[in-house]
């Protein structure tokens, strides 16, 4: 583990995202969804409606849409210029993956929002 690193308990929350596109009419619909992490690279995933919001989105609706993406905080630490970073696993509660096949992520605590449901 890094020097300087704390390592605090499980702590369920979410990343804060923009659900940009709607990919597929399926039950319930499928959509793209995208955060950039702290190191700017951007993240897009690809899933039910369901996982990123509690609003019914279709083709028709109107995009980008503020989500949600589960998650759970592994660990929180200051960097050398003593900023706050927060890494994060989607694999818990509901084994998300990115569409690189990532499923941890280093942000900043902005981001981080209650989960939806």
């Amino acid at each position: 583990m890094e020097e300087g690193v704390v390592q605090w308990p499980s702590v369920k929350g979410g990343i804060r995202v923009d659900i940009v596109r709607f990919v597929e009419a399926y039950q319930p619909g499928i959509v793209s969804c995208e955060f950039w992490d702290a190191q700017c690279h951007r993240h897009e995933f690809v899933g039910k409606v369901d996982y990123f919001t509690a609003e019914s989105l279709h083709e028709d609706s109107s995009y980008p849409q503020s989500g949600v993406i589960p998650c759970e905080v592994i660990e929180r630490w200051k960097d050398t210029s003593g900023g706050e970073l927060v890494r994060v696993s989607t694999g818990s509660p509901l084994d998300l993956e990115s569409t690189e096949g990532l499923s941890e992520f280093v942000v900043m605590p902005h981001q981080l929002s209650a989960p939806f449901f």
